[in-house]
């Protein structure tokens, strides 16, 4: 019986030169098959497969849906579709976003978890936020391997504090120890059967991996085993579900966009940022507009008018102008709370 012969990983900004430093460290006879998620721009082409294959000796590429899974080979979500794990072959997807981003992460690891229990390991790589912590958590239930890049070195370490923060995680190395901690995993065997976990979750995960997989039309809130939130989602307008994995708080509507609590903030500045900038155009105009009612009435004499319009006028600039400070002087900055501070690696992690 295989050890951990499935390896998905997951990484965002930085993610290309980890990627690569990763691949250039795995054996030509690699026994596993790795399975990436880089977040991309779902515009144009993504030649990460290209760049993957010659940065080591394993073969990268885009899959095909339905492809079958072969050991030795290096399987790269393409844009804009999740790249989803059934038994033996590969799924490509135009599910809902996760996080902001498609493919995503956390579906790919929901989706080893589910489909390989205890011979998936999951890898988080340098990013920002924290897609990949669910998916990670969900690798944990089922019995499989959590690894996390050393966040102390990470090019952008929010995604391994992320990680490490909500996860129990089994190890966290440098960047150039991964490689051949993946293959001496991929190298190990386990005598018995590959149980599958049987946690209370687990129907909760299985819903939402169906409507990734685009299986159901929406999710009913008995399957989420969560809680209508007072949010609505950015992406549709309907209202969104809170979940948890252990302590990580999520949010998901019933056609199945789903947020970590650090990408809905992200969203919410977002929107905030795009409303705030049209309320200063809207404002700039009507100041503009009053300005030439104003002159309008001080050409015909009507003192009165213009004194009313005048005031307005000057009120309607203060108002601009407050706008204006806000947007380009204070900007919009979105915290990370409890990710800019060091973390504390308990000893007993590997």
């Amino acid at each position: 019986m295989a050890g951990q012969d499935i390896v998905v990983v997951g990484a965002s900004a930085g993610g290309v030169e980890a990627l690569m430093t990763l691949v250039s460290g795995l054996p030509r006879n690699l026994p596993a098959a790795l399975f990436v998620v880089l977040h991309v721009s779902p515009e144009g082409r993504s030649r990460l497969p290209e760049i993957l294959s010659r940065a080591g000796v394993l073969p990268a590429v885009h899959p095909s849906d339905g492809e079958p899974i072969e050991y030795g080979k290096i399987y790269v979500g393409p844009p804009d579709y999740h790249l989803l794990l059934e038994r033996g072959c590969i799924k490509l997807i135009r599910g809902p976003r996760e996080n902001r981003n498609r493919p995503a992460i956390d579906p790919l690891f929901r989706s080893a978890a589910h489909a390989y229990g205890r011979r998936a390991a999951g890898v988080i790589l340098t990013g920002g936020l924290d897609d990949g912590t669910s998916g990670l958590f969900t690798i944990k239930q089922k019995h499989g391997l959590a690894i996390v890049q050393d966040p102390q070195e990470a090019l952008y370490p929010s995604m391994p504090r992320s990680a490490l923060t909500h996860v129990d995680v089994d190890y966290i190395l440098p960047l150039n120890e991964i490689a051949s901690l993946v293959t001496r995993l991929a190298n190990e065997h386990r005598n018995g059967e590959d149980l599958r976990a049987t946690d209370p979750s687990q129907d909760e995960c299985q819903a939402e991996d169906k409507v990734t997989n685009m299986e159901k039309n929406d999710l009913q809130q008995e399957e989420l085993k969560g809680d209508p939130s007072v949010f609505s989602c950015p992406e549709c307008g309907g209202v969104l579900w809170e979940m948890r994995n252990g302590t990580l708080q999520r949010f998901r509507c019933r056609v199945g966009h789903a947020f970590s609590a650090e990408s809905m903030l992200v969203e919410q500045s977002e929107e905030l940022d795009k409303a705030l900038w049209m309320a200063l155009k809207t404002m700039e105009e009507k100041a503009e507009l009053l300005q030439r009612m104003r002159d309008n009435a001080h050409q015909h004499g009507r003192s009165w008018l213009e004194q009313s319009l005048e005031t307005r006028f000057v009120e309607a600039q203060r108002h601009a102008q407050t706008l204006r400070q806000l947007l380009v002087e204070g900007g919009l900055k979105v915290s990370e709370p409890g990710f800019d501070q060091k973390l504390q690696v308990p000893p007993s992690i590997k």
